[in-house]
Order: structure tokens, then C-alpha cells, then sequence
């Protein structure tokens, strides 16, 4: 099973295929259509993803062991009839379905937000399962929050390892929480890089006592909501530095939108692009994209790097996988 050859479709700015190659994979194809996700892929694995998936015929993708794809949830205008791959017509899981079937790839390694297997009442869950199914294809998944397995942010995602048929593999369980003690105060940068983030306005309430906060017996490992700005909506809530951070966003309004706020250092500010990267597990030497609403946005939209290797890793250690 070495040298297992891989594809990194929706790719973004490349989480699935830092982890993969990690554990000695080698990525064989890309894409994504968005430009500015495609430009910091090429500045850090040197080379240029393709575009719209959509658009991309089977003959033109290499043969690979492993499909990556952290897709988008999209509804199904049949959902729910139980008709399989024909189901997903019309969405961007058919082309992931679509060139499963072509390629018949080992694995299938997925990624969508945690609702996702509660959409539309879970037609949409029952749905993509009958057109796995239908291809062949096992399906192992679960919603895990990277929180519980050494990352400083809480981020519920769904997994779906799918596993052909044919192979034979004993059933797959999804790897158990580490609950390692870690919190943004030790991935924090200096307080030099930051003076741009701090918020400093009249309208900053704190309602538990700052001083506390690093008495904690036990280990917090979630966001510790200690403040608000205004009227404490969306963005504008305040945690410390002592948990962990909320969900990076792609999307969201309020001084604190796409990151959070945060109590550092006797200040409330923003977490820093370079800080995002850390709280989503991409190696320090990583390029981050040089417009600061542009990182946000692409560490918002990515996979947390640490939970695709643990995962897959589980895969290859419980069946005595070579990696």
C-alpha cells in the first residue's frame, strides 16, 4: 500500500494533501474554482489546480488509490426517493460520484459541516449513502470536534471514510478523543504582530472575572465565553485565551467576524491569518494568502489538518496498512 496515489478535489488551499502527504501519499490531480485559493496552492505545492469540476470529463483524471473532497452541502431536488447516484445529479457530489465510480478508487476520504447529516431532515445523508452504495462503496462516518483531539478550536465536522467493497476491510472505527491540554494561549503570536487586531471601544463588557480565568483545575477544552461588545450577537462575543477558539468562518458579520474575539494579554482582539493557520494545524512554513480577509475566508473554508491525518492514520493502523 505504499506510495498510494491521492486526488484533492474541492481542494482549497490544500489541508486534504498537507495530511496525505504527510503520511508519505502522493497527489496525483487537483482542483478548485476558486481563484484566489488556487494561487496560494500553487505558492505552497507548486503547482496550478485545475478549475471547475464540473467541467473536468473522467478520462482526465489520473487512476488513484484515494478521492479527498471536502464538498459542499447542497440540497437534492430528488432527495429522499432513494434512486442512488442519480440521485445527486445536479449537485457537486455527483462528481465526486461520478468519477468514484469511473476510477474506483480504494478510499474515499470526505469532510462537510456537521449539520450535514441532519439537512433536510436527513435526505440529504440517506441520499449520498444510497449513491455510494450503489458504486460500491462502504460507508463509515461520524462528527468529531477537533477541540477533543489536541487542536485549540472547536470545530464539529462530519467524516465520511468510504471504503470499496471488494477490498474487504474489517469495519472502521472512527479514532477516540486525546483531550490533550491545549488552549490559543500557547499558539498565540507576540503581542508586536497584533497591534492592527485590538478592539477598543466603549461598548466592551466582561462578565466573568478576567482574573480567574487561569485557575482552572481542569482542562476547558472548548471556547470560555467571558465578554461581549455591543449586544453580544454573531462576531461580537468575547473568550479567553485560557479555551479555545469558536469555529473559524468563511462568512459573518460583527467586529470579531470570521474569527472570534478574544481576551489576550490584557487586550480583546482578533486572532492574526498566521494564528488561524496554527488553530487549523497547517505547518508554520505554510503561505498564507497576502490580503488578511482572504486568509480568513480560506482557513474558514478548509479541513483542520491534524483531524484528516489522525483519521486516515486510524485507517492504516487498524488494518496493518504500510503506509
Amino acid at each position: 500500500m505504499e506510495n498510494m496515489k491521492f486526488i484533492d478535489l474541492f481542494s482549497g488551499i490544500g489541508g486534504f494533501r498537507i495530511a496525505l502527504e504527510t503520511l508519505g501519499f502522493d497527489c496525483v490531480f487537483s482542483s478548485d474554482i476558486d481563484k484566489e485559493a488556487r494561487k496560494v496552492y500553487k505558492n505552497n505545492f507548486g503547482e496550478n489546480p485545475e478549475g471547475d469540476i464540473t467541467k473536468i470529463p473522467n478520462s482526465d483524471i489520473p487512476a488513484h488509490d484515494i478521492l479527498c473532497a471536502g464538498f459542499p452541502c447542497q440540497p437534492f431536488s430528488v432527495s429522499g426517493k432513494q434512486m442512488g447516484f442519480d440521485d445527486t445529479r445536479g449537485t457537486l457530489f455527483y462528481d465526486i460520484a461520478r468519477i468514484a465510480e469511473y476510477r474506483r478508487p480504494k478510499f474515499l476520504f470526505l469532510e462537510n459541516v456537521a449539520n450535514f447529516v441532519k439537512h433536510d431532515g436527513g435526505k440529504t445523508l440517506q441520499t449520498i449513502l444510497n449513491a455510494l452504495n450503489s458504486i460500491d462503496y462502504d460507508v463509515y462516518y461520524d462528527v468529531l470536534n477537533a477541540s477533543l483531539f489536541g487542536v485549540p478550536q472547536s470545530r464539529k465536522r462530519a467524516y465520511f471514510l468510504c471504503i470499496r467493497k471488494d477490498l474487504n476491510f474489517k469495519t472502521y472505527a472512527f479514532p477516540t478523543p486525546t483531550l490533550e491540554n491545549i488552549s490559543l494561549k500557547n499558539i498565540i503570536l507576540e503581542d508586536k504582530y497584533v497591534k492592527d487586531l485590538i478592539i477598543e471601544r466603549k461598548d466592551v463588557f466582561f462578565d466573568k472575572n478576567i482574573a480567574l480565568m487561569n485557575n482552572y483545575e481542569n482542562n476547558h477544552l472548548k471556547p470560555i465565553r467571558i465578554g461581549y461588545v455591543n449586544k453580544g450577537g454573531q462576531g461580537e462575543r468575547i473568550y479567553s485565551e485560557y479555551g479555545h477558539a469558536v469555529t473559524l468562518s468563511a462568512y459573518g458579520g460583527g467586529v470579531g467576524a470570521k474569527t472570534g474575539l478574544y481576551y489576550i494579554n490584557g487586550a480583546v482582539r482578533k486572532l492574526h491569518p498566521e494564528e488561524c493557520k496554527r488553530v487549523m494545524t497547517f505547518p508554520e512554513n505554510f503561505i498564507v494568502h497576502e490580503r488578511v480577509n482572504q486568509a480568513y475566508k480560506q482557513f474558514g473554508n478548509s479541513v483542520v489538518v491534524k483531524m484528516i491525518k489522525i483519521i486516515f492514520e486510524k485507517l492504516l493502523k487498524d488494518n496493518n496498512l504500510a503506509r
